[in-house]
């Protein structure tokens, strides 16, 4: 058996189950392309038998996308095996891929099957399914939970009859990583069959530990990982791609296999199925998280700026991030401002460098996370420079259409150090892009939304009040001129604190612009 791990994306099939992560026709085509980009082996585009629109977006996802084989689930039904026979076969490369449960309660409590019948099942499916397909994968449904020397007896029949993969899925996410590699160890060496029949582990993270099972199934002897980008999938999800892929690649001496996947290409991937369901993977999330490689920590950021490998196993580049790792709030020390202000064209020493950290440690505890362009202005205004005064939000007005066919126009004032305050009109098909529009046309920016997260933050209601004071956070990250600024607001409503929270971004924008290039060079030197 080859050390070449086969990795199966199920994010269009398993991770579209999960609720809030439905997908439309034109969403899966995308997040496709970026798959096919990631190169991963396998892309389980859906289950065509399941809906029209399924079957509609397997069949364009079957005709564009070369690279990966496409794979359509199916019940050990004919008519599954036709509906995904005829969403598939336009595919350059196709796999069909049946499933039956296996455990005594998929057949007694679903299936109303004894063990006979489901072995007939299996052997009659993939006979029937050999007249179109050469790949055909079969899953013993809910296997974990089924008796050792049946499953051992269905997959057996399943590459009898002429499966090609043979996967084990830990549906319910019931089992533990030395269960599962003992498992694995043992049907590689029950199983009788051809050497390019693959074991394939599917585990599911209801126990948190599907990426550490389908890890511990490699070292059994699996060679296919199914998995989802983010970890989406059923109840709890799926194993995560991502991490499962930086696992085997920065452990490679533990495990000693090789995938095709380009992990420069995973923070690519997690972006784009983040803003096609409008779900981002949690902050603290392995590998494509925010926090993912960030240090906010003193200690921690005096380790990186001596070597990185102090507090970093893997590189950010690795995934095909180019991010600043030091991240400045209250946590952090001397070592760190001293270093990022001199990369912004300041240098902190002596008196200086006491009142600048001092003013740095008062604004973190304002508003946690202090960006590039937070602090160019708070050195500026140390230095009594000013270089560049921001703009703040005065007014917001906004007219509603009247007719379904009209756009909303927004009146925006915002209010400048040196200009005064300066008003503009602008029209968009929603409220908040007609005064993100007018916002650019006064500031000279041309910016796009490449994620705007808003959080509603209730405060303690004291006994006997009836309204309840709350306010909303809003952080925001716009794209202009080909960089990512961040910019965040607190306020009472929603569209004032988007506004301002777009304009601090902006703002931050041009702080970072003013810095002149050539002052880090000159100053250090």
């Amino acid at each position: 058996m080859t050390n070449r791990v086969i990795i199966f994306d199920t994010t269009l099939r398993d991770g579209e189950q999960a609720p809030g992560f439905s997908m439309t026709e034109a969403a899966k085509l995308r997040v496709a392309r970026a798959l096919a980009k990631l190169k991963v082996d396998v892309i389980e585009a859906g289950f065509a038998a399941a809906s029209p629109g399924d079957a509609r977006a397997i069949a364009a996802i079957a005709r564009e996308i070369e690279g990966p084989v496409i794979c359509s689930l199916a019940r050990t039904t004919r008519g599954d095996i036709d509906e995904a026979w005829r969403a598939l076969k336009h595919a350059p490369r196709r796999r069909l891929h049946l499933f039956i449960g296996t455990s005594p309660i998929h057949r007694d409590a679903k299936l109303h099957m004894s063990r006979a019948e489901v072995l007939t099942a299996i052997r009659d499916s993939i006979a029937y399914a050999r007249d179109r397909f050469d790949d055909i994968e079969f899953s013993a449904e809910d296997a974990i939970r089924t008796e050792r020397e049946y499953l051992v007896e269905a997959l057996q029949a399943a590459t009898d009859a002429g499966a090609t993969t043979l996967n084990v899925p830990d549906t319910v996410g019931y089992t533990t990583p030395e269960e599962i590699q003992a498992l694995f160890a043992d049907l590689d060496r029950s199983i009788n069959r051809r050497a390019h029949v693959l074991l394939s582990a599917h585990c599911h993270d209801d126990l948190g530990m599907a990426v550490a099972n389908s890890l511990a199934a490699v070292r059994g002897g699996a060679r296919q990982i199914e998995c989802a980008i983010n970890g989406i999938g059923e109840r709890a999800g799926n194993c995560a791609l991502e991490e499962v892929a930086m696992a085997l690649k920065t452990r490679a001496d533990l495990f000693q296999c090789e995938i095709g996947v380009d992990t420069t290409q995973l923070a690519m991937v997690s972006r784009t199925l983040a803003q096609v369901t409008n779900v981002s993977p949690p902050r603290n999330k392995a590998i494509v998280g925010a926090n993912a490689f960030a240090h906010e920590a003193g200690i921690h950021q005096h380790g990186m700026l001596q070597d990185r490998n102090t507090y970093e196993i893997m590189k950010p580049e690795d995934i095909g991030l180019a991010v600043e790792g030091i991240v400045l709030g209250k946590h952090s020390g001397r070592h760190a401002l001293v270093a990022r202000a001199r990369a912004l064209g300041h240098v902190l020493e002596g008196e200086r460098l006491d009142q600048a950290f001092a003013a740095f440690k008062a604004l973190a505890d304002e508003i946690g996370t202090i960006d590039s362009g937070q602090l160019v202005a708070l050195l500026d205004t140390l230095g009594q420079n000013a270089r560049q005064k921001p703009w703040k939000l005065s007014r917001i007005d906004i007219r509603s259409p009247v007719s379904a066919s009209a756009m909303p126009i927004a009146r925006v004032e915002l209010d400048h150090g040196d200009r005064g305050r300066v008003c503009d009109l602008a029209s968009a098909p929603g409220e908040l892009d007609a005064v993100f529009a007018a916002v650019g046309q006064i500031m000279g920016v041309s910016a796009r939304v490449d994620g705007l997260e808003l959080h509603y933050l209730a405060a303690e209601r004291l006994p006997g009040d009836m309204a309840q004071s709350a306010s909303v956070l809003v952080e925001i990250i716009l794209a202009i001129d080909g960089q990512l600024y961040q910019g965040r607001a607190r306020g009472l409503d929603i569209i004032p604190c988007c506004v301002a929270a777009y304009i601090d971004a902006a703002n931050n924008a041009a702080a970072v612009k003013s810095v002149p290039v050539a002052a880090p060079s000159a100053q250090a030197a």
